[in-house]
């Protein structure tokens, strides 16, 4: 109750203030002190009002779907009026400090624990949503060091770190005068900031600056290999999309030899961000880079472009599950794979076994097949059991839309499936006009035929068996289980339809 009361307050607050009307909030951050803590001191441009009492760190992130609370991280927390007389200040909850007499306060200080190296007892941070800081580099996830006070997410922001003068930068924030900019919270919080010993290299895609700044513990991988390795996929995305839905683009990429946490990788609508084990830079590892890349590159489209309003209007303060994390995640790890196959990156070999049958082996052996995706996404904040299943959003998840991919085609005679599904989506939707939580299954059956609310219904909001087998067979293709795995593969002789559908499924871009 004491959440919802504070999310309406905040709510109130919105509607009284625009975002022109807020006030700038600078942010001066100091890493040279301590190697495990971020010294932060905020300051406004102007007072605040009075009701505005209430400071909140993040409970959570866009597209991270884990509850953080990162004020466990919090300590010295202190607020000073314009003599530097300090305010009275009360810990509310684990993530907000209420502050007595806000419209005195010119400055809030505290000091921030980096998530990498600080033990917790529950809701481990991600590695790649985390914040570390070491004598040769530091990385920044704003929302694990900076917060907001309540009603004023929406100000611009100023942000500085000090570190080291040859440290080189990567980040999709620009610069000015020694500060990154940013329009407001929510764009701090998409935009990680890497800095340190880094390498750098970029190149241009159509017309889109791609920019790749890498860290190697050990030395084993920089950007250039990296770009090398991540060339055709690039291209093949383009292909896939037709034009990027984006005018720049940044990688960063953290390689640290035997991380203690989960790796991987974040995605962020002009940059994603990577912290992987340092292996040895193998063919097979650096494969498994650029598809972790494809990923994440794709979600360009969704959630970053298309996407319901609660990725619009993000709620820090409690987790909002939506509904529709299948296309969040489901889709783009069925397009990751499918766009490196047409477009000649992945054999077809490899795509029938890696892409499809692994999943469907992975789906069914290692996972709970009760779980419905709309499942996973509602659990997906509570931790426990439902983080151990959450990881079937990408098998389970892109095997349906591999199957709605099929169905797809099946009704439109071979001329539009998920992708073309997805290039509407992307005229139609994008940011400032999100797709509504409530009628989007409708919306997209109108936008396709009524035999598709039938689908999303069966294996989307209920988890009904994957229909693997029929669906395969349209297409010309057998799904064999074995002992020791699962096999797919081409039928000897396939009908009219089939090699129509086939053609359709496989065709080059």
């Amino acid at each position: 109750m004491k959440k919802l009361l504070i999310l309406c307050g905040a709510l109130a607050m919105s509607t009284l203030m625009t975002a022109q009307d807020l006030p700038e909030m600078t942010y001066d951050i100091d890493i040279s002190q301590n190697l495990d803590t971020f010294f932060v001191t905020l300051s406004p441009a102007s007072a605040l009002d009075k009701s505005t009492n209430i400071y909140q760190f993040a409970a959570t992130a866009p597209g991270t779907y884990q509850t953080m609370n990162l004020g466990r991280f919090v300590s010295s927390f202190r607020a000073f009026d314009k003599k530097g007389r300090e305010l009275s200040v009360t810990r509310k909850s684990v993530n907000q400090f209420e502050i007595d007499k806000p419209h005195k306060l010119t400055k809030i200080t505290y000091q921030m624990a980096e998530t990498f190296d600080t033990q917790v007892e529950d809701f481990p941070v991600y590695l790649m949503c985390g914040s570390s800081i070491e004598e040769d580099h530091a990385l920044i996830n704003a929302h694990t060091i900076m917060g907001y006070f309540e009603g004023y997410q929406k100000s611009p922001l100023r942000i500085s770190v000090k570190g080291k003068d040859n440290w080189k930068v990567g980040t999709a924030l620009s610069r000015k005068d020694g500060y990154f900019l940013a329009s407001n919270f929510d764009h701090a919080v998409d935009s990680p900031i890497l800095m340190g010993e880094l390498s750098f290299a970029d190149t241009t895609i159509a017309d889109t600056p791609v920019e790749i700044y890498t860290y190697s513990q050990q030395g084993k991988f920089d950007s250039k290999s990296l770009l090398t390795g991540m060339s055709d996929m690039l291209d093949a995305t383009l292909q896939f999309l037709v034009k990027l839905p984006v005018d720049r683009y940044t990688f960063l990429y953290f390689f640290e030899p035997d991380p203690i946490g989960a790796t991987g990788a974040w995605e962020h609508s002009y940059s994603s961000e990577y912290v992987l084990e340092e292996k040895e830079p193998t063919p097979e590892y650096m494969r498994s880079v650029t598809d972790i890349a494809s990923h994440e590159f794709f979600h360009i489209v969704t959630p970053l472009n298309i996407h319901s309003e609660i990725v619009e209007s993000f709620n820090f303060v409690s987790p909002t599950p939506s509904v529709h994390l299948w296309m969040y995640e489901g889709v783009t790890e069925w397009a990751s794979n499918m766009l490196l196959y047409r477009g000649g990156v992945v054999q077809e070999e490899d795509y029938l076994q890696n892409a499809i049958a692994y999943k469907i082996l992975v789906d069914e052996k290692y996972f709970d097949e009760s779980w419905s995706l709309k499942k996973l996404s509602d659990e997906s904040f509570n931790g426990g059991e439902a983080s151990r299943q959450y990881a079937n959003i990408y098998f389970r998840g892109s095997l349906v839309a591999g199957l709605l991919d099929i169905r797809l085609l099946e009704l439109s005679g071979g001329q539009s499936g998920l992708r073309e599904l997805m290039l509407k989506l992307i005229d139609q939707y994008g940011k400032g006009k999100p797709v509504s939580e409530k009628t989007f299954f409708d919306d997209l059956t109108a936008m396709t035929y009524p035999e598709i609310r039938d689908f999303f219904d069966q294996y989307i909001l209920e988890a009904n068996p994957l229909p693997h087998e029929e669906y395969l067979a349209k297409i010309g293709l057998k799904l064999t289980r074995g002992e020791t795995g699962f096999s797919v593969t081409k039928m000897e002789e396939m009908d009219a339809s089939q090699k129509m559908l086939f053609e359709a499924w496989s065709k080059n871009l």
